[in-house]
């Protein structure tokens, strides 16, 4: 039952039911004015979701809230059954929780999802169409006004009328696609499709114009022939003037929203940086408890002032006590152990260059920048165009370093990767975010291919560090021995180690040591934090039935010495690999092919890996559902060796 909240308290979360959003549509006022307070109120539960899930996007939600709600309520048909006749979708995919409440708020989703963002059996982090009245899957940048392209093909190949909205952001407009994608739009006339810019001026960490200014976004879109538009896109009246004329072009429209991020909170809106230098904080990530009270009670103020000046009564909402997710116990963390090593590197080698994907915090290179100015080098939401200024850098005696998420740095420019290996140059590829955790994102985040997708370029070596301990003596392998390029995947979470490197360690290439298990008849090797930490659980709990299984860490995921397994394998009778990766393509494949080389196909073998797309939700969750949690790891070892 809503209740009145008069005054917001900390460690409580409110969110307003449908009937509350049923009743707002139901006012008898403007379009503008309802829109405004609907917007509002699914800011407020866009909120609830981020906080309760422990992450998402505020700013970009917040930025693009009342475009999307106008859109929804005010301009987007429906079939006579009810059904959506105009589509909608975020090509950004960031402001996913917005669009949710938007959806929930309609009915066009469960409402108890409002509860579930990114829950395995809820709502992932970016847009799935496994999810109820989701267009296409987005999340990875760019793609969008193609899928729009080809869903107008297939619509007009059946005859059908429907408009399709598209969502981007204008820090989404440095990927190529996008500017590939208008050409033929407007060749075509492709009248069907409007491409709405949520231009919030914030890419993940600073302003747009200092990480690769976009300059005249109006004439770049006109001269590729598109109808062009620019609005406020917080005044409701600017945009439906705008959608107005835009029913009147004659080919694809584009609306520039000049929005603000964190629209709709003071303290969150980037208008209240203190300068244009300052670090936007509610880009990612969900607000401390007393900054989600103080946003919450602001948005509630807002909205109840909207209801008395529209006659209506004031909001009634429903209210949860947060409860923060558990905590595990002491964790380690790698990034800021790379940072230490990056720059330790760059003291020694004075060509060291550290390039950046508009992800300067996520790869810990803001002390780099710090330290290294002049040889940092911001490339912006553009990653082939990263990697191949960084391949031009080696051919002319640079050591770069390329930064990036490992989804983006191992695919998107893999072409570009591949023609710098044929050079025989030296790049070095630090991909963050690299396996399945963090769960929360869901599968356009989680790199789980890039040991497949990056193997077989020749000369170059993949790594993962499987503790702090182990980052700067794998970089500096890369630096100073190898002869080639390399590619570290890095986990970006924290992470207990219940292991250690043994004393005096020093890296080999194709060879592991044993970090933990124990002694007995079988032997897994594995790699990184999250695989080594789930091995070295299930061997104690295979202890206790009586199964000896010994853990072994593989930093070379492309790389393994035969004679090394030989060795380590004698006297044994079974060999399990585990890999935070799909099975095709992964360590796995290359240490049993190993092992069958050096005869000793009479071993019990078994692979564990992923074998399908994995899910959304919390780290335990997502590793349970691909069967890798030591729990399952356990049972499916057990199960292979007769026990």
């Amino acid at each position: 039952m809503g209740e009145l909240i008069g005054k917001a308290v900390e460690g409580e979360l409110y969110y307003a039911d449908r009937k509350e959003f049923d009743r707002i549509r139901s006012l008898n006022a403007e379009p503008a004015v309802r829109t405004a307070l609907f917007a509002d109120m699914a800011r407020l539960n866009a909120l609830y979701m981020i906080a309760r899930a422990g992450s998402g996007h505020i700013g970009s939600s917040f930025s693009s809230m009342d475009v999307v709600s106008w859109l929804h309520l005010n301009e987007m048909r429906t079939n006579e059954d009810g059904s959506a006749r105009d589509l909608y979708f975020s090509s950004k995919g960031h402001d996913a929780p917005g669009l949710y409440a938007v959806m929930i708020a309609l009915g066009k989703l469960p409402a108890e999802y409002v509860h579930k963002l990114r829950q395995a059996d809820g709502l992932p982090g970016h847009p799935d169409v496994r999810t109820p009245n989701m267009v296409t899957n987005t999340g990875a940048l760019g793609m969008g006004i193609s899928k729009a392209k080809g869903m107008a093909f297939a619509h007009r190949r059946r005859g059908l009328d429907v408009h399709l909205y598209v969502m981007t952001g204008d820090g989404e407009l440095q990927e190529g696609q996008i500017w590939e994608s208008l050409v033929s739009a407007a060749n075509d006339k492709l009248r069907e499709i409007t491409v709405v810019v949520d231009h919030n001026k914030l890419q993940s960490d600073f302003l747009l114009s200092q990480t690769s200014d976009l300059g005249d976004l109006p004439a770049k879109f006109a001269a590729f022939g598109w109808h062009v538009e620019r609005v406020d896109g917080h005044d409701l009246g600017q945009l439906a003037a705008a959608l107005e004329r835009c029913r009147k072009a004659d080919g694809p429209q584009v609306i520039i929203c000049d929005t603000i991020k964190g629209k709709g909170v003071s303290f969150m809106e980037h208008t209240a940086m203190e300068s244009d230098a300052a670090q936007y904080t509610f880009h990612s990530g969900a607000p401390k408890a007393d900054q989600y009270t103080k946003a919450a009670q602001e948005l509630i103020d807002s909205i109840n002032r909207q209801l008395d000046k529209a006659g209506a009564a004031s909001l009634e909402l429903e209210k949860v006590q947060n409860k923060p997710a558990p905590q595990p116990g002491e964790t380690r963390r790698l990034l800021p152990a790379y940072s230490d090593a990056l720059i330790a590197a760059a003291e020694r080698h004075d060509n060291l260059v550290a390039l950046d994907a508009d992800l300067l915090l996520d790869t810990g290179l803001i002390p780099f920048r710090q330290r290294f100015p002049e040889r940092t080098v911001e490339c912006g939401i553009a990653e082939m165009d990263m990697v191949s200024q960084a391949g031009g850098m080696a051919l002319k005696g640079m050591i770069p370093v390329c930064n990036s998420f490992a989804c983006f740095l191992s695919t998107r420019p893999n072409e570009q990767i591949y023609n710098n290996a044929t050079e025989h140059t030296k790049v070095i590829y630090v991909g963050w975010l690299a396996g399945m955790v963090p769960g929360g994102p869901g599968h356009s985040h989680q790199s789980v291919r890039d040991i497949a997708a990056v193997g077989a370029m020749p000369g170059v070596t993949i790594l993962e560090p499987s503790c702090p301990e182990e980052v700067a003596p794998l970089l500096d392998w890369a630096i100073e021995e190898s002869r080639g390029s390399s590619y570290f995947r890095m986990v970006s979470v924290p992470w207990q180690v219940p292991f250690a490197l043994p004393a005096g360690y020093k890296p080999s290439v194709g060879h592991g040591v044993r970090v933990g298990g124990h002694d007995g008849e079988a032997v897994i090797v594995t790699y990184g934090m999250v695989m080594l930490a789930q091995a070295c659980a299930a061997a104690d709990l295979l202890k206790q039935r009586g199964i000896g299984l010994e853990v072994v860490n593989l930093p070379w995921l492309n790389r393994v010495d035969g004679a090394w397994l030989a060795k380590t394998l004698a006297g044994k009778s079974a060999l399990f690999t585990l890999d935070n990766h799909y099975l095709d393509g992964g360590q796995g494949e290359r240490v049993m092919t190993a092992a069958f080389e050096q005869g000793l196909g009479g071993l019990k073998a078994r692979r564990f890996g992923l074998e399908k797309v994995p899910v959304s939700g919390s780290n335990a969750d997502v590793l349970k559902h691909a069967g890798l949690d030591a729990e399952s790891l356990a049972a499916g070892i057990a199960a292979t060796l007769g026990h």
